[in-house]
């Protein structure tokens, strides 16, 4: 169950230049003013997954991803970002449009935690961003290079989704995006009965941010790059091994 998320002042981060990134469009779903599903840059969902497969947990302990479930999501972290794995409700918050509004969503708030570059509330509808949990005892976004604005991959399937960090939910859950993000990952956008009960993974590069924070093709071509280096780090890392290994064989 969706819970409301808190409105927290937004801060700044250094910023990464965009490089230049093709998009791929796909075909658009039935859910009528949802963005058409769109295969962002070149870094496979597989790959992704793959580097995240194991979890050295930065957390304190473990989330819920809804009321009254139990803990069982831990916030993994490595050099260069922080990720989960877990549902994908969906924040339908920020400025009011067609689909997100108080009659729409029960939930509704027209606050995000942050804002664009003109001080306007993000538009869920509109821009692909996630929703960390609250700062807390059990892990505080804040001291991992997370703001308002940082970059993340979202991985469902064998699709990757650009996005921003666009606002702060309860500090007891995790596992939130926006109407976009889900509509653009092929989920069910609906903030009453939509998303998706498992399998999405948040990657959150740390240190980065899309410029400005309402830019889509900034949060893409900064993902694009910082995905590709946290991809290829893994694969360097195997090649040392298997290097090592070798040279170890032939000594005996």
């Amino acid at each position: 169950m969706r819970a409301q998320s808190m409105t927290l002042a937004a801060a700044g981060l250094a910023l990464l230049a965009p490089a230049t990134v093709s998009l791929t469009a796909l075909p658009a779903q039935g859910t009528p003013g949802a963005p058409a599903i769109r295969q962002e840059g070149f870094v496979r969902a597989a790959d992704l997954l793959a580097r995240v497969r194991n979890c050295t947990a930065v957390s304190r302990g473990r989330y819920p991803t809804d009321n009254g479930a139990p803990a069982t999501v831990p916030v993994c972290g490595t050099p260069e970002a922080v990720y989960w794995t877990a549902d994908m409700d969906i924040d339908c918050d920020g400025r009011p449009g067609p689909h997100c509004n108080s009659s729409n969503d029960p939930w509704f708030s027209d606050a995000t935690a942050f804002t664009q570059s003109d001080g306007r509330y993000l538009s869920a509808e509109t821009l692909p961003y996630i929703v960390v949990p609250g700062a807390s005892t059990v892990w505080d976004y804040r001291e991992y290079g997370v703001r308002g604005g940082s970059v993340a991959a979202v991985v469902y399937r064998d699709r990757v989704q650009y996005a921003v960090v666009g606002d702060v939910g309860p500090y007891g859950i995790i596992g939130e995006a926006s109407y976009a993000t889900a509509a653009a990952l092929g989920i069910r956008p609906d903030p009453q009965g939509g998303g998706a009960p498992s399998g999405v993974t948040y990657i959150v590069f740390k240190n980065s941010r899309a410029t400005p924070v309402e830019s889509h093709a900034s949060a893409v071509a900064v993902g694009e790059r910082l995905a590709r280096s946290f991809v290829q780090a893994a694969k360097s890392t195997v090649r040392r091994s298997q290097a090592t290994e070798d040279e170890g064989a032939e000594e005996e």
